[in-house]
This record gives structure tokens, C-alpha cells and sequence, in this order.
């Protein structure tokens, strides 16, 4: 049996894995996988057979450790949008079960199919796939995007999983609250004001939303799994995802995709500023011939990803000084706490 890591009761997992995996191997292994700020995801793994053929694995995914924001980490929900997913051609890994209480495993968590293929999170990572790959990339990107919100929500069985209107009123309510919730829990706060002026700003000319869709949430290039020639083999981190606005999508990943020689969202280069990977205003050129829709309001959807990204930032700022992401330094954390300080100084230049 593994030995204990934080998240995982190996025996009480092993067992509940035993009543929905048919001739299921024993003992499982359990390996967390590194790279996520919100919930938690662990690669679980049967051994290799008598003959040496390997054995099947899963991902396994549940909240994070000690202090979570309500709402802010339904697995259930995740394991809800997936399993309805796989009923449309969106790249979406197969579900094995959930498990909703906190009988199990001191937490509700759902599993899931492992898929192959290469998440990008650094310039190095990017750099191994070739020029063709990182278009390739780039345009299956948008395709997936433009095919998600093209999904008939009624006919998959998601037609209630939120309202479909008033998305950005909706949005700009929850995440100001999460916010100031996250202001709340950290030790001498964060002292943001910026991040109130924007609210601000935003509430005041909100764009007429356009047909309701499905919205990600968080639709950027490291929560896609790409195959070995670019292709989305799995869009990843499903935890916020709701009906609305489909141009909120939109925004966001220009938010996060960088062009060459511009300032990066986050801190560390953004690995589509390399050559290969398509210009923004050409993603979003491909994304309205794809779709069909109109993009007269996009700067208002890139501000607000600002935003957005900014308060979801802070989140992760709050339950790193708090400790529910385990044992990380001092350092991880006062480089967070520098991130949302930036984000919030970008989401007012936006604006502006």
C-alpha cells in the first residue's frame, strides 16, 4: 500500500476503487500531480500484470486541504459537467464515479480517465514541440473553444446548471465576494483598492450579452492537454464552469496568451511567445470565423479577465498563507502575494 500523502486515505480510496473498477489490482499508488492552485489532483495507478503489461490509471481529484471558499472547489459539480460533456466531440477525459461525501476520503472527490499527452506551463515545455505543433496548438485552441460554446446545453443535460442571463452582473457579484472573502482570511489583509476601483468600472458599462453558452471559466492553454502534434486531447479544470456569456472566455485567454516582447500575465515568460504559436488578434481572427460572433466588445471581456483573474489569484494567495495547499515556503508565498499586486495594477491599466 502507498504510504500516506496528504489528500489521500490509501486504504479507504483503494477500497471504494475496488467496488467500481472490475478486476481492479491491488495495491494502488498514489502520486500527487503538481501544477494546479485550486483543487487537488493525484495520478492513482494499478501495478503491472503477472505478464508485465502495465496497469490502468486514473486521476483522481478532490478540494484542497483545511480552509476552502463555499462553492469555490465542487468537485461533484466538475464530475457533473464532465460526464454530460462526454455526450458532445469536446475533448474530455471518460469519469469513473464520485464519491460526494466526506466519508471516504475526509473530502468529496471524483476519478477520472488518465490521458496521455503534454500539459505546457513553461517556455521549456513549449520548446519541444515544433514550429507545426505550436500552431497547431494554437488553432486547436480556439477550434475547441468555438466548439464548446457551440453546445446544445439543453440536449446534453446541463440546460440548468446556472441562469443564462445577466452572466457578467452574475460573475462580478460572486467573484468581488470572493474576493473580499479571501481579503478576510489573510493576516493584515491585502490592501487592494484597485481591485475595487475596477469593480467599479466594470458594473457601471456591462455589454448586452449575446445567446448564453457554456462558459469554462478558466479556458487557457495549461488547462488543455495537448497531443504529440498540437491537437486538444483534454480540456482540463471544469471547477467554475457555468452557463453565460461565451465572450468572458474569450477575454480571459487573451489575458493569459502572450505575444512576443509583451509583459506577461503572470511572472514567468508565457511560453506563446515563442515562434509558431499564433498572434492574439490572429486567435481571435480565427475565433470569429469560426463561431460566427460578434467581437466589437472584446476590450471590455479582456479588462474584466483582468479582473477576474486577479480575484481568483488572491484565492490562491489566501489559501497558500493559510496552509491548505500543504507545506510551501515563504518565498511561493510572498511571490503570490507580488502576482496579485501586479494583476491588480494590469486589471486598472485595462480599464483605464
Amino acid at each position: 500500500m502507498t504510504e500516506h500523502i496528504d489528500g489521500i486515505e490509501p486504504e479507504a480510496v483503494s477500497e471504494w476503487f475496488q467496488q467500481e473498477v472490475s478486476d481492479l489490482r491491488q495495491p494502488l499508488s498514489f502520486e500527487f500531480i503538481p501544477g494546479g492552485h485550486s483543487n487537488l489532483t493525484f495520478a492513482v495507478s494499478e501495478p503491472a500484470a503477472a505478464d508485465g503489461s502495465p496497469g490502468r490509471k486514473w486521476v483522481l481529484r478532490r478540494p484542497p486541504l483545511g480552509q476552502v471558499l463555499a462553492t469555490a472547489h465542487d468537485v461533484g459539480r466538475e464530475h457533473r459537467i464532465i460526464s454530460a460533456l462526454q455526450q458532445s466531440d469536446l475533448p474530455v477525459p471518460k469519469t469513473l464515479g464520485l464519491s460526494a461525501g466526506d466519508d471516504v476520503n475526509g473530502a468529496p472527490f471524483y476519478v477520472m480517465e488518465f490521458v496521455e499527452g503534454l500539459v505546457i506551463r513553461s517556455t521549456e515545455q513549449a520548446a519541444s514541440l515544433d514550429l507545426a505543433a505550436r500552431r497547431r496548438a494554437s488553432e486547436s485552441i480556439i477550434d475547441v473553444l468555438a466548439a464548446l460554446h457551440a453546445v446544445d446545453v439543453d440536449a446534453i443535460g446541463l440546460g440548468e446548471l446556472g441562469p443564462k442571463e445577466n452572466y457578467i452582473a452574475r460573475q462580478l457579484k460572486r467573484w468581488y465576494g470572493q474576493f473580499q472573502k479571501s481579503e478576510a482570511q489573510v493576516e493584515g489583509g491585502l490592501n487592494l483598492d484597485a481591485v475595487h476601483r475596477v469593480h467599479a468600472a466594470l458594473s457601471e458599462k456591462i455589454p448586452a450579452q449575446g445567446p448564453a453558452s457554456i462558459v469554462h471559466g478558466d479556458y487557457r492553454l495549461d488547462n488543455c492537454m495537448l497531443g504529440p502534434d498540437g491537437s486538444v486531447v483534454a480540456v482540463l479544470d471544469w471547477e467554475i464552469c457555468t452557463l453565460g456569456d461565451p465572450m468572458a472566455d474569450l477575454g480571459l485567454l487573451w489575458v493569459y496568451w502572450s505575444d512576443p516582447e509583451e509583459d506577461a500575465v503572470m511572472p514567468q515568460a508565457s511560453p506563446t511567445a515563442l515562434d509558431g504559436f499564433l498572434r492574439k488578434r490572429e486567435m481571435m481572427q480565427r475565433y470569429a470565423q469560426v463561431s460566427g460572433r460578434d467581437l466589437a466588445d472584446l476590450d471590455y471581456y479582456v479588462g474584466f479577465g483582468y479582473w477576474k483573474l486577479t480575484c481568483i489569484i488572491a484565492g490562491v494567495y489566501a489559501r497558500y498563507a493559510g496552509g491548505a495547499m500543504g507545506d510551501v515556503t515563504q518565498e511561493t508565498i510572498a511571490g503570490f502575494r507580488q502576482m496579485v499586486e501586479r494583476l491588480a495594477e494590469m486589471a486598472e491599466e485595462s480599464v483605464s
